[in-house]
């Protein structure tokens, strides 16, 4: 914790004038901006729709269970990360004489797309640990919207390191607890079919004169 809090100290003392050296670099600004879009709320959001409904669609226990996962970890990030802006208040690089300064307004610390983007891309990289290929791709594209952030002049180092390590935390936190309560761990479970219509069933006890429905939907 300490070494840690060290260092968040130090990129909050130079976050003015790292920023402002990237801000010189002005021909990448466009290709950043194009690059953090699978951060944006939109584009994590269809990235869960997609899982979830290709799982439901091929009977998929593991990609469904992958979409509903990653929308519980945007949403969780959302909240954590708006709090955080509307506690913080720090101004934007292209703010002017006010910029990366705190409580004045500002909405830059954290970063909204770097949370988004590792909370999304660590469920999906946990739920597929089992293929480098998906963790490396899932990781990769945090990375890099992370960085886009930055160098498109977005944010401030410190703004997009807060996001992704937070945006990580939500990833694991969400999987952890909620993984085997909604596939379970036997193979069985795994495999369970998706019914496009939920099994509706009379319940009734005649003796205690008590009568219901009862309602089953594996979704």
């Amino acid at each position: 914790m300490v070494p840690g809090a060290i260092g968040f100290g130090a990129l909050i003392t130079t976050d003015r004038i790292t920023g402002d050296e990237i801000a010189e670099f002005d021909r990448g600004v466009k290709a950043s901006r194009i690059i953090s879009y699978p951060g944006s709320t939109y584009a994590v959001g269809a990235v869960a729709a997609t899982f979830y409904f290709s799982g439901r669609k091929k009977d998929n226990a593991r990609a469904r269970e992958t979409g509903i996962l990653t929308a519980e970890a945007i949403v969780d990030s959302l909240i954590v990360s708006s709090a955080l802006k509307v506690a913080s208040q720090r101004a934007r690089p292209e703010a002017d004489r006010e910029r990366s300064e705190f409580f004045d307004g500002g909405t830059s610390f954290p970063s909204g797309h770097s949370i988004q983007a590792w909370s999304a891309a660590t469920v999906v990289a946990n739920e597929y640990h089992d293929n480098r290929k998906v963790q490396i791709a899932a990781y990769g594209i945090a990375s890099a919207v992370s960085v886009a952030r930055f160098t498109g002049g977005k944010h401030y180092i410190s703004d997009v390191l807060v996001g992704s390590i937070l945006g990580y935390a939500i990833g694991r936190y969400v999987y952890r607890a909620h993984h085997r309560e909604i596939i379970g761990s036997s193979e069985e479970e795994d495999e369970r079919r998706v019914s496009k219509w939920p099994a509706i069933s009379p319940q009734y006890n005649r003796g205690a004169g008590q009568y219901g429905v009862g309602l089953r939907w594996s979704f």
